[in-house]
């Protein structure tokens, strides 16, 4: 079975919606404009790219890395992994063509049977709608978090308000850097 890991930017207060600067939000960019930029910090992300087997998307962000990440020299790894975006209204006409293999998901249950194939880690970027979905389907397996010692209010959650039996994590690897920024990485106890 393989393990599929979200990885994201979130504020302490759970919120991971534009932390990159994408238009259109109102803390939009937050990640790059309220705290200092340290690169070790930020060392997980290139782990995750070798690690890694597979990208998984939802729709929205899948929309919004595809224009970009592609060409982007801090993401080559991406380029050429297979990717899966999970959606009920995207078509293959709507895939871009200059990013590798690109495999459309119409649900959870097709998420859970591509967990069952043979391969290596399966990481979810971004996709908050999606994450929260994953989650309560209980399909996550781990979880790696840069938390930003900010309080957001607005904005999309990484976690679901679901009503639901608790779900206990184990903490694995963790740092504090002197920018406030905190890695977190937890695995899911099934």
């Amino acid at each position: 079975m393989r393990t599929l890991i979200s990885t994201a930017f979130v504020s302490l207060d759970g919120v991971v919606e534009a932390p990159g600067g994408e238009p259109g939000y109102r803390n939009s960019g937050w990640t790059v404009q309220h705290v200092e930029f340290l690169p070790e910090a930020y060392e997980i992300k290139g782990r995750e790219q070798r690690e890694a087997a597979a990208l998984l998307l939802g729709r929205v962000s899948y929309e919004a890395f595809s224009p970009v990440w592609p060409d982007m020299p801090e993401f080559p790894e991406y380029r050429t992994m297979p990717k899966y975006v999970v959606s009920t209204t995207l078509g293959e006409g709507d895939l871009v063509t200059n990013w590798g293999g690109t495999t459309i998901l119409r649900s959870l249950d097709e998420v859970a049977a591509l967990k069952e194939t043979v391969g290596g880690p399966i990481i979810v970027h971004g996709s908050a709608t999606l994450n929260r979905g994953l989650s309560d389907a209980g399909l996550i397996d781990r979880y790696h978090l840069l938390v930003f010692p900010l309080l957001l209010g607005a904005g999309k959650r990484l976690f679901s308000e679901t009503d639901k039996d608790a779900q206990r994590l184990r903490l694995v690897e963790h740092e504090v850097y002197a920018n406030g920024l905190q890695k977190n990485v937890f695995d899911v106890v099934h």
